[in-house]
């Protein structure tokens, strides 16, 4: 049953199943068994991440990251990143995992920060891609579905800290986030 705040359906749940195992099969592909450091973003990137490690195979450690655009005493637009792996992260091929990619800020800040931290390699997997709104180029090797530049909800997307639970990719309806009731 699809939410009634939702205007339609740009991914089904069978269709975002079907994506993340095509993409775990190209990630076990390209690693050849050796074993990665999976690292989600919170909190969006929660039900991407897990699905995507459940179809991997081969050994497989994961942790989380935490960036914040806006935070006490910063400025907007200051990213802080707050790793929460308890797992060493030096030496070890580590596959960044995140919801959705827009301006691209944020993940390029996040790529900077665990660079810092030297892994032996660095790679990404992006559910989302919202190409029109990129304003800083950021490598991709592993993209589930490219999106219009739409408000999307669902499969871990929020507005407002709700919708994460629906099992779809939704476009909200306009007049929930413009207020209109």
């Amino acid at each position: 049953m699809v939410d009634p705040d939702i205007d339609h359906v740009l991914l089904s749940a069978g269709e975002i199943e079907a994506r993340v195992a095509a993409m775990a099969r190209d990630i076990d592909r390209r690693r050849e068994g050796a074993e990665i450091t999976a690292v989600g973003v919170l909190t969006g990137g929660f039900v991407f991440l897990a699905d995507l490690v459940r179809r991997l195979r081969g050994p497989v450690r994961v942790g989380f990251v935490r960036a914040a655009s806006y935070g006490e005493g910063t400025r907007p637009g200051e990213l802080t990143v707050e790793i929460l792996t308890d797992r060493e992260i030096e030496g070890r091929d580590v596959l960044l995992v995140e919801d959705i990619v827009d301006t691209g800020r944020s993940l390029a800040g996040l790529l900077r920060t665990l660079a810092g931290h030297r892994p032996r390699s660095l790679r990404t997997a992006v559910l989302l891609d919202k190409k029109a709104r990129r304003e800083v180029e950021v490598p991709l090797d592993h993209v589930g579905f490219p999106v219009p530049d739409e408000f999307l909800v669902g499969y871990g997307l929020d507005y407002a800290g709700r919708y994460r639970n629906l099992p779809y990719v939704g476009v909200l309806r306009r007049s929930v986030y413009e207020g209109g009731g």
